[in-house]
This record gives structure tokens, C-alpha cells and sequence, in this order.
């Protein structure tokens, strides 16, 4: 059995692992920046996934994304929240995130 998929964007295919809940850029991002091996701390992430769900109500509310987008949104937070997240955020705390991520 594979432990990857193929993911495509604008610099080509990569293989991210089959169960990751990120992208080619993040690959890329964690292949090319290996510096600390230490990911950004797990309370920083939780705060941007609570922002994210604030985030996506405060829309819905301004009627500048559908409820039903707003809910997805705010169901796949509180699914994060609610889990062992920390593996879908594998970027190193010193990638400075400048979209230079080459292959």
C-alpha cells in the first residue's frame, strides 16, 4: 500500500503523505527547511484554528460566505481542535514563510 498521494501546484507534483491535511507548499516547506526540526508550538497553532473559526462565523454573519462554506469551515476546526492536529502543521518554527519554498 502507498503512504502518499501525488498533490499538483504551480511548481509541479510531490508526494505528500496519504493522510496529511496539507498541500504541496507545506511539503515543499518541511523538504527544503529542515532547520530546528521543532514545529510551531501547539498552543499557536490552536490559536489560529480558533481565529479561523471566528473568522469564518463573523462571514457567514456579513453574508460574505454561505452558511453552509461557514459551517464547513468552522466543522473542520472544531474536528482539529477536537484531535491530534499537530501532525497537519509540520512546519518548522524557523521557515520564515517567504513562499521561496524551490524544489
Amino acid at each position: 500500500m502507498n503512504n502518499t498521494r501525488i498533490e499538483r501546484d504551480s511548481m509541479g507534483e510531490l508526494q505528500v503523505p496519504v493522510d496529511a491535511l496539507y498541500g504541496a507548499q507545506t511539503q515543499r516547506a518541511v523538504d527544503n527547511f529542515p532547520i530546528s526540526g521543532q514545529p510551531m508550538p501547539m498552543q499557536f497553532i490552536r490559536a489560529l484554528i480558533l481565529v479561523k473559526a471566528a473568522a469564518a462565523r463573523a462571514n457567514v454573519e456579513l453574508k460574505q460566505i454561505s452558511e453552509s462554506r461557514g459551517k464547513a469551515i468552522v466543522d473542520a476546526a472544531q474536528g482539529l481542535l477536537e484531535g491530534d492536529f499537530m501532525q497537519h502543521f509540520p512546519v518548522d518554527i524557523f521557515q520564515t514563510g517567504s513562499g521561496t519554498s524551490p524544489t
